[in-house]
């Protein structure tokens, strides 16, 4: 196997209690990982105003310290307080350029890393997304035109983008991702072309772009065009694993616990409840409800995992008809 750092994101607030996990899962169900797991921070600047989105609490930085993870720290000179989904972007710059897999901060390892076997020379990224952008808009481009003006603003081959086997002008004809996991041989390739094309996009949408919101989609927007660039695409067999048995994005607690499998709740509450981490994890309100107050528990009993609602818009609705939804 080749091997590979583990990067996320931390900040003071919620993602720094959802790097503990992370952390935590990690050392549990993959101990033969050799790799390192990076927890890249912002420091303070002038991006950040007065906010200061290092991760300051002394008993989280020793918890994670124990458990293995490296904090590097890192200047914000393109995205900042504005666009906070750009960290992911920056932070590529100021990690060893070796093989990498980023993982969103709200996601736990739920199966033994070692057993991947990725081709980290064809750039990926998860396919666990919905059609969130773009929205077609009444009388403007559609989904063709939209897209294909990207791939031509950077000179990029966009007929091979597409999945041929998806009709045209349905949005999982054309390449996106979801950027909760992505990754390469190199960080700094990877990381300077995704700065260049989120920032110029940013800069200049351009007049097919003219009616869609790139907050917070920018990331998503320009993540594809990325791995084209650099010869990726679509994660073939040896990547399903970080979709399914190896890791689980479970982005917001209450909609972790409404759909994902047994395993992956067994695994959350198994890291959590050890002594070390419930002591950091209980100081943030939503964690303390879902995990150590039942609250968790009363969100799955609202739902049959095997006849879950179509939309996720009609999940939240039920947990919050029941008074159950934190973040």
């Amino acid at each position: 196997m080749t091997a590979f750092n583990i990067l996320c994101i931390g900040q003071s607030g919620r993602l720094q209690y959802e790097a503990v996990l992370l952390a935590a899962t990690l050392r549990a169900q993959s101990p033969g990982f050799t790799g390192r797991l990076l927890i890249a921070t912002p420091r303070p600047g002038p991006l950040w105003g007065k906010d200061n989105p290092q991760i300051t609490d002394a008993a989280t930085l020793d918890l994670l310290a124990d458990l293995g993870a490296e904090i590097i720290p890192f200047d914000s000179r393109a995205f900042g307080a504005a666009y906070p989904h750009g960290n992911k972007i920056e932070a590529l710059a100021h990690i060893p350029d070796a093989p990498f897999l980023f993982l969103d901060t709200d996601t736990i390892i739920t199966g033994d890393l070692s057993t991947l076997r990725p081709d980290f020379s064809r750039p990926s990224a998860s396919m666990k997304r919905e059609g969130t952008w773009p929205q077609i808009e009444l009388y403007g481009p559609g989904y063709s035109a939209i897209w294909h003006s990207l791939y031509r603003r950077f000179g990029l081959d966009f007929e091979t983008s597409l999945d041929s086997s998806q009709p045209d002008e349905y949005w999982q004809r054309y390449l996106y991702f979801n950027a909760g996991w992505f990754l390469h041989e190199s960080p700094r390739r990877f990381g300077d072309l995704f700065l260049k094309y989120a920032t110029e996009i940013a800069r200049a949408p351009g007049p097919e772009l003219a009616c869609q919101s790139l907050d917070p989609w920018l990331d998503q927007v320009a993540l594809p065009l990325v791995i084209h660039a650099l010869g990726g695409g679509r994660p073939g067999p040896d990547l399903a694993g970080l979709d399914g048995a190896l890791t689980c994005h479970w982005r917001i607690l209450p909609l972790f616990f409404a759909r994902e499998s047994d395993h992956a709740v067994a695994v959350m509450e198994q890291a959590a409840n050890d002594k070390r981490v419930k002591q950091v994890l209980t100081q943030y309100p939503p964690f303390k409800k879902m995990l150590y107050k039942g609250q968790g528990r009363e969100v799955r009993a609202l739902f049959d995992r095997a006849d879950l609602p179509r939309k996720e818009q009609a999940i939240r609705n039920t947990i919050k008809r029941a008074g159950l939804w934190t973040r």
